[in-house]
């Protein structure tokens, strides 16, 4: 039985993409347990979600962690799912990442299928869908909670784990669609905080022990 978590905290705008994401599991995955997780941080804290989700798990099961407005493909989750069980990685169950936005949303949300809706190639992204054991992810440390707002928690995950695990995650041939919805301020002093932190983890990518000092002792320190 597959489980997913969603970090979900209601916003207008952004209901219709949750919608349209557990339509696509209750169709595509029957019997998937999902699970929205929130924190009491007053300013919704998206890795604080993902360590909460995947601390409520046991150790050893494989969970997904899936944003409210990212849809998979169901052969590379199912096979991301299965590899993770044993592999020590995280798994990213896509090589594209398709932006629907608005146009590519309506068309998707009218019937059309996914791979077929208009859609902006995003190079580089390595959010929207992780696939782990609790053990794996917070064996680097999960993701950094003083990333609060938009922007930057993703990222540094990634560098985190390229360093301290020997590769970056490992990727599945397909692809992600991420609907749209109204997006949070990418400027401002938590912006710029957030861009600060980022920082330090690209000065910490080239040594596991100056990494490994970061991601464990300053997060305990601060």
């Amino acid at each position: 039985m597959l489980s997913v978590v969603i970090p979900w905290r209601p916003q207008a705008s952004r209901v219709p993409a949750l919608e349209l994401l557990t339509d696509w599991y209750e169709r595509t995955l029957p019997g998937t347990v999902i699970r929205l997780v929130d924190t009491d941080d007053p300013v919704f804290n998206l890795a604080r979600c993902r360590n909460a989700g995947m601390a409520d798990a046991d150790p050893d099961d494989v969970v997904v962690i899936n944003d409210a407005d990212t849809i998979p493909e169901r052969g590379p989750l199912l096979q991301a799912v299965s590899e993770a069980a044993t592999s020590g990685l995280v798994h990213l169950p896509y090589t594209e990442y398709h932006w629907l936005g608005a146009r590519g949303t309506a068309q998707y949300a009218s019937g059309m299928s996914a791979e077929d809706c208009d859609f902006e190639l995003v190079r580089g992204a390595c959010s929207g869908v992780y696939v782990a054991t609790p053990q794996t992810w917070f064996s680097h440390g999960g993701q950094d909670e003083r990333f609060r707002g938009w922007g930057f928690e993703d990222a540094a995950w990634y560098v985190a784990h390229g360093t301290l695990l020997g590769e970056p995650p490992r990727r599945h041939h397909g692809r992600v669609y991420a609907l749209h919805h109204e997006t949070q301020l990418r400027e401002g002093p938590q912006y710029d905080a957030n861009a600060a932190l980022m920082q330090r983890y690209r000065d910490a990518e080239s040594s596991v022990e100056e990494m490994r000092e970061f991601v464990f002792g300053s997060r305990s320190a601060e």
